[in-house]
This record gives structure tokens, sequence and C-alpha cells, in this order.
């Protein structure tokens, strides 16, 4: 069976209140298996049989909006992509980085030269954008509290669902997969 990392948008925002382990009990529901849980916001690593990633978010994604009454994007990455998201930083040789101030936005499909183009011309200063094959990759210098990226403009112009992690929390998930495909 092969680990997947699925990161929820917006869970535990406002009134979307999910607790952790009636997340992991939704997931082995739909017969994903050993569901394990990161933090509030969302993060689960599991097991499954399906290797069709939009067949398997579009699963989740029906399991939260029934069992939740909400709905939530979900975007998902092998435990081999997430990898390849950590070797793929840009910011990785920079010593001035902290990894608490940079941020990875996952989305579920490659952007076009076009969509590239587009999020690339939003204002970020002081913030630096790069783009991944499916992430950009957020630097804060003066952390995320006040931004001078206008995230929205971002959204906007990717015009595809994503969710946001911060280094930590990747690492922390990659982690977790690593150790589930160990049988740990």
């Amino acid at each position: 069976m092969a680990v997947y990392v699925s990161m929820l948008r917006g869970i535990n925002l406002g009134k979307r209140r999910v607790k952790m382990e009636d997340l992991r009990a939704l997931y082995e529901s739909l017969g994903l298996t050993d569901a394990k849980t990161y933090v509030q916001s969302g993060n689960v690593v599991f097991k499954s049989k399906l290797k069709d990633e939009r067949k398997l978010a579009s699963l989740i994604e029906k399991g939260i909006a029934q069992r939740f009454g909400f709905e939530s994007g979900v975007v998902l990455r092998s435990a081999d992509e997430l990898e390849a998201v950590v070797a793929a930083n840009p910011f990785a040789k920079r010593k001035d980085v902290h990894p608490g101030k940079l941020l990875v936005w996952f989305v579920r499909e490659a952007p076009t030269a076009a969509v590239r183009k587009a999020v690339l011309a939003v204002p970020a200063d002081p913030e630096e954008l790069k783009l991944g094959e499916r992430e950009i990759y957020c630097y804060f210098p003066n952390g995320q509290a006040r931004p001078g990226i206008k995230w929205a403009s971002v959204e906007k112009a990717l015009a595809v669902p994503g969710t946001g992690r911060n280094w930590n929390s990747v690492m922390q998930l990659l982690d977790m997969a690593r150790a589930m495909e160990a049988g740990e």
C-alpha cells in the first residue's frame, strides 16, 4: 500500500471544527489505513490501495462533507512526492531563511505557464516567491503576521485549490510518512 499525506484546507477555522480522533476515524471508515494526524489543521498521513490521487481526494472530500457537514479541499502528496518537495526547496542553501518563516503552498495541479507568470507578477516585497512543480515556496522574512504580499491575489492568480504548510510541518509530515513506510 502507498503512503500518502493529505492536507485539508480550512480545518478548525471558524465553525469548521473537527477533532483529530474524529478525522482519523473518518479516514479509517473510508478504507484508508493507519491514519495519523499532525497538529489540529487537517494533516493526515495514511496508507491506501488507491493509486489515483484525484479519486482519493474526492473520496476524502465527500467523506468530510457527509460526516462533518462542510466542504474542505484536500491536497495529496505521496511520500516520494513530499520528499521531492523538500529536495526542491529553492531556499535550502540560504542560511538567512528561518524554517518557521517559510511556507509551502500545495496545489492539486501544476499551474500552466500563463498561471505561473500571473503568480510571479503579484507584488511580493519583502516576501520572496519561488515556484515548484505543484508548490509555491514563499519566504516571509518578517513573519506571516503582517505580510507585504496579498495572498488572496496569489490564490486568485493560481485559480486551483491549494493549502499552505510551514516548513517545520512539511518536514514533520515527511518524517511521519517515511516512518509509516518503514513500518514504524
